[in-house]
């Protein structure tokens, strides 16, 4: 292994440590609160919104898929593919910050319209950086492997631990994962995005909270996607 390899070994593994650290008190007592609330939902309603993403999802999927470039097919090191994905990123969350801006400026309404717009813009980004890591998003295995890079970015505690052993064992795991547990997939991201998005919904401050949120959370789904499949690449520990 090369010199980069085993700072980006090092790095990924300090990345895995924060992950599985507790989040903090006020994360905690928050998705207490949202775990009481969805309690309260009846089971027809979270069927509903469950079905609902689902479908917004699996239609990004097919979206996505057909206006990925082929560049997995270059040859290129892992320092020039982390290079490409930075620049993605920065591209992405840009992009992010004009849709948060211009949803949060107008209001309830438009507000509303940022779910489907926002995550369209993640999972284009998460076709992408696959793309440029080398692997083909027309299998299923790896749209699948997406999604749990998605939840991974966005879960609580719990579901994220879970969620990186799953990740760290993919090449055995993905036999046994027939399909995604849909429900929890779209509490999980629900939950995680409601504070941070609930202020752009308010006139007057829409457009900054937007803007500042969507920029967040396109750099926290950036760092994730970039060590999941840096992770993938260096199955084990480069030799010094």
């Amino acid at each position: 292994m090369n010199e980069y390899e085993v700072k980006v070994y090092e790095e990924v593994e300090e990345w895995k440590r924060r992950l599985i650290r507790r989040s903090g008190m006020m994360n905690r007592l928050s998705k207490k609160a949202q775990v009481k609330i969805n309690e309260w939902i009846p089971d027809k309603v979270h069927e509903m919104m469950t079905e609902s993403i689902k479908a917004m999802v699996k239609a990004t999927l097919f979206g996505s898929q057909l206006t990925t470039s082929k560049v997995q097919a270059i040859p290129l090191s892992l320092a020039e593919r982390d290079e490409l994905v930075q620049k993605k990123i920065s591209v992405y969350q840009k992009t992010a910050i004009v849709e948060g801006a211009g949803t949060g400026a107008g209001g309830i309404l438009l507000g509303l319209a940022d779910f489907p717009l926002l995550l369209t813009i993640k999972m284009k980004f998460l076709f992408e950086a696959a793309a440029i890591y080398g692997f083909d998003t027309k299998k299923y295995e790896e749209r699948l492997f997406i999604l749990h890079v998605f939840q991974l970015a966005f879960s609580s505690d719990e579901i994220r631990k879970n969620t990186l052993s799953e990740i760290e064992h993919w090449e055995h795991r993905k036999i046994e994962l027939i399909e995604m547990d849909w429900r929890k997939f779209q509490q999980e991201y629900r939950d995680y995005i409601d504070l941070a998005k609930l202020f752009q919904l308010v006139p007057g401050i829409g457009a900054f909270v937007g803007a500042y949120a969507n920029n967040n959370l396109l750099k926290i789904l950036g760092e994730t996607a970039m060590n999941a499949y840096r992770l993938r690449l260096l199955q084990k520990a480069p030799e010094q």
